[in-house]
């Protein structure tokens, strides 16, 4: 079992003076063009009172998550199941990670700050004209901004269409919420899910009153 610092350094080589040069403390060019691209990101924050961390899917329209300078971004917190994990994490630990996607593009971004929940009308008006108005935006102050190279997605293939599975692999989404919560047989497919969901993002669309 490794359990210190020395152990684990003996196992691996030194980090090359590009890997650790890379690491930038604000938003260049290069990494504001990588998040106007991406329509996915990873947002990563810590446990309230110390419990386990927490790592939420966000997406949106390509650019969702909207730079503000060098040294801030804004992304707005779109409807989901109401539990509030991230938000509620926020409120104590104001710590933050992004990793973002872009499709067909086998580099990431990786920004890491901290961050604060912010409802006045100067932010959410950044938003007004996107498919749902959000009820809050998340101000991230950049501390770190690093590209990840292709190995990951090079290994895993992500973006090769002939190396998915089949949807049928797995449960429908509704069976599997069954067995884990011990509820009766379930009463919706995975085609009936996914056109609820449809519905509900149209629903987004439709200007409020």
């Amino acid at each position: 079992m490794i359990q210190n610092l020395e152990q684990l350094r003996g196992l691996y080589a030194a980090p090359g003076e590009r890997a650790l040069r890379k690491q930038l403390d604000h938003i260049d060019v290069h990494a504001e063009r990588f998040i106007a691209l991406s329509p996915f990101c990873v947002v990563a924050t810590g446990g309230v009172h110390g419990g386990l961390l927490d790592a939420s899917p966000r997406g949106g329209a390509p650019g969702f998550v909207k730079s503000a300078g060098a040294r801030t971004l804004l992304l707005p917190d779109s409807g989901g199941n109401n539990r509030l994990d991230t938000l509620e994490n926020l409120l104590v630990d104001s710590r933050l990670a992004l990793l973002f996607l872009i499709p067909h593009v086998d580099e990431t971004l990786r920004v890491n700050g901290r961050a604060r929940l912010r409802d006045e009308a100067e932010f959410i008006d950044r938003f007004a004209e996107e498919r749902q108005r959000p009820k809050l935006v998340i101000e991230l102050q950049v501390e770190e901004v690093y590209l990840h190279c292709a190995k990951a997605f090079m290994r895993s293939q992500l973006w090769k269409p002939e190396t998915w599975p089949e949807r049928a692999a797995l449960p429908s989404m509704n069976q599997m919420i069954h067995d884990q919560i011990g509820a009766g047989a379930p009463t919706e497919t995975q085609e009936q899910m996914l056109a609820r969901y449809r519905t509900q993002l149209d629903e987004e669309r439709a200007p409020s009153t």
